[in-house]
Formats: structure tokens, C-alpha cells, sequence
């Protein structure tokens, strides 16, 4: 599979990804299976967190024994030197390495104090790291991170539904020698093909996406892809700017980040109902156990936390109360057919 250099790292990373968050919803053993299918299938580069449950453990069940040829990022979302170091001893014990590739600031709310960057720079003098990363959802805050200096890799998301001004953050990247991690690549599953994405990021020498991956097809895609990398010719553009025109506005990526809700409203997946109605299969949400899930938004306290919380900066509540009304009608509607 064809590599691309992150940056300033020297890391030669598969143009293609493994973004491991959805292995955390299979078992041990179906997560270390897929794993070891994208390593055979040529992928080199893993992305994690620790707050990805039990993501880095299935990674070193999976892919300890063939560590040197691959590269393992993961996230801490500490606050504190001390939760810090907890974090980086745990995730080096979990995927059963004695350092990890880049490890990465967990989208901060602003830049990391030198307290914490301190930290980083620790680390990496005593080799327990090689490369100091940071994520972010909101481009005003990468755009800071970026300008800092301080960091050799960010991760943002970018896919096909990207604007200029997201675009115009890899080209930075490319002025300061910083690899880009592309998260999102789907648009949170909005986005039913990897190939529009594939196309659109490609040209850009220094982005590696990472592909959410659950299923065995999903990878599948992925490696066909990247064995006949798509062009972005006028037929794939007309159907990306389809994308946008159908995804236009506020929209919920699903990232969870808002979770989780004293209400118990599944928030993640309850905002964007009404895209994954229209661009999924549909029946699985009509389902009387669907139905009572996405009820639970008339039990919101509005405490707006998932509005605080929200790394795009959305009016959740408003989203929930318009999705419910929205599911409502298509409900009733689909039923009756």
C-alpha cells in the first residue's frame, strides 16, 4: 500500500488509516480478527484513546507480536501532569508496547497549558513516546495549536464535505512540516462511501484519514480503494456536491462527545435521525424500541451540558426537538406502507 510522510515525524503512514473507536462495540475476539485483516491487507497505521474503553487492549491482543511494523497513536485527555502520566503507563501496558508512535492532546478546549506540554516533551526525552500530537474538532483552536509550534501531527476531521477553510488547515500543516490525521472521514456515517472522501483528501501529501472501521466489509472497501485509489473527476465531485446539498446546515457528526445525558436520550445518534432515515436503511429505526429511545427527548431537563459539551458548537436541544418531530411524521408515514 502506498505510504505518505507525516511531517516532521519521518513516520511513513499508509495512505489509509485504521481508526480503532468502533472496535470497542465487538468482542476480544472479532476486534483482534478485523485487526489482523487490515495488517495482512497492508495498513500500518492505528489510531486510538484511552478513552476508547477497551479499544487499546484488543490493539495489543491483535498486533503485539508484529509492533515493529506498525505505528500506534493514541490520546490522552488528562488535565493534570499526575492523570497524565497515569494515562500514558496505562495505554503502554494495554497495547503491551514500551512507547507509543504519536500521542495526542483528546481535542482540549483551548491550547494545553506548558505544565502539560512539559509533560509531552518528558516523555518523549525518555522515550516512552516518539512524536507529540494533538485533536481538535473546532478550527480556531487547531489554527492556535497549529501556529504554537508545539505539536508534530494534528488531527481534525476532514472528509468530502470539508470547506476550503478546513482545507485551507492541511495546507498550513504543509508550511510548518505537521503530518494531518483526517478523523470523520464518513461525516460520523453520514457519508455511505469512502470513495468521495478518498478522492477529495488524496490530494494533499501529508493527510492520512483514519476510517472508523466495525465491520470486516467496511474494511474491505477501504483496502479495494486503495488497491484503485478513485479520481476526482466531474462524476465523483456532482456526487459529493449532492453530499452537501443534502447535508447542508447544522448537522451532528455522532461523535458523543455530549454524552452522556441525564435523561437517557442516546443524544449521538437521536440528532441526526433525520439524515440516517434518508441515507441508510431505515427500518431498523422504525422499530417500537427505536421509537421509545427518541421519546425520551420530551424528558429533557434542558440542562444544555450537551450543548457545552458539543465540539461544533450546535444547539443540541433545538436538534433533538426537531428531530423527534421530524421522526414522528417519518415514522407514521413508513409504517403504514
Amino acid at each position: 500500500m502506498e505510504t505518505i510522510i507525516l511531517g516532521s515525524t519521518g513516520i511513513a503512514a499508509t495512505r489509509s488509516g485504521f481508526g480503532a473507536l468502533p472496535i470497542q462495540r465487538l468482542s476480544k475476539e472479532e476486534a483482534a480478527r478485523l485487526l489482523v485483516l487490515a495488517y495482512e491487507g497492508g495498513i500500518n497505521f492505528f489510531d486510538t484513546a484511552n478513552a476508547y474503553t477497551d479499544s487499546e487492549e484488543k490493539i495489543g491482543l491483535a498486533l503485539s507480536s508484529v509492533r515493529k511494523n506498525i505505528f500506534l497513536a493514541t490520546k490522552t485527555g488528562s488535565s493534570t501532569p499526575d492523570q497524565f502520566w497515569k494515562h500514558l503507563e496505562l495505554s503502554l501496558t494495554r497495547m503491551k508496547t514500551d512507547y507509543i508512535d504519536i500521542y495526542q492532546f483528546h481535542n482540549p478546549a483551548s491550547m494545553p497549558s506548558d505544565e502539560m506540554l512539559s509533560c509531552m516533551v518528558k516523555a518523549k526525552a525518555q522515550g516512552m513516546i516518539r512524536h507529540i500530537g494533538v485533536t481538535a474538532h473546532r478550527l480556531d483552536t487547531a489554527l492556535a495549536e497549529i501556529e504554537s509550534g508545539a505539536f508534530e501531527t494534528m488531527q481534525f476531521p476532514l472528509s468530502a464535505l470539508s470547506s476550503e477553510k478546513d482545507l485551507d488547515l492541511v495546507r498550513l500543516c504543509k508550511e510548518k512540516n505537521m503530518g494531518v490525521i483526517g478523523m470523520k472521514g464518513l461525516a460520523g456515517g453520514l457519508l455511505t462511501s469512502a470513495a468521495p472522501s478518498m478522492a477529495y483528501l488524496r490530494r494533499f501529501d501529508n493527510l492520512v484519514p483514519i476510517w472508523g472501521i466495525q465491520r470486516e466489509s467496511e474494511l474491505q472497501e477501504v483496502l479495494e480503494l486503495e488497491k484503485n485509489p478513485p479520481a476526482l473527476d466531474e462524476a465523483m465531485m456532482a456526487r459529493i456536491e449532492k453530499d452537501r446539498r443534502e447535508l447542508a446546515g447544522d448537522f451532528c457528526r455522532g461523535c458523543g462527545y455530549c454524552l452522556p445525558c441525564p435523561a437517557g436520550i442516546p443524544i449521538n445518534n437521536a440528532a441526526r435521525m433525520p439524515q440516517l432515515l434518508r441515507r441508510s436503511p431505515y427500518a431498523g429505526y422504525l422499530t417500537d424500541e427505536w421509537a421509545e429511545q427518541m421519546e425520551r427527548i420530551n424528558n429533557c431537563i434542558n440542562c444544555r451540558a450537551c450543548a457545552k459539551r458539543c465540539p461544533y458548537e450546535l444547539d443540541t436541544p433545538k436538534l433533538l426537538r426537531a428531530a423527534l418531530a421530524d421522526y414522528r411524521q417519518f415514522r407514521a408515514e413508513h409504517l403504514q406502507k
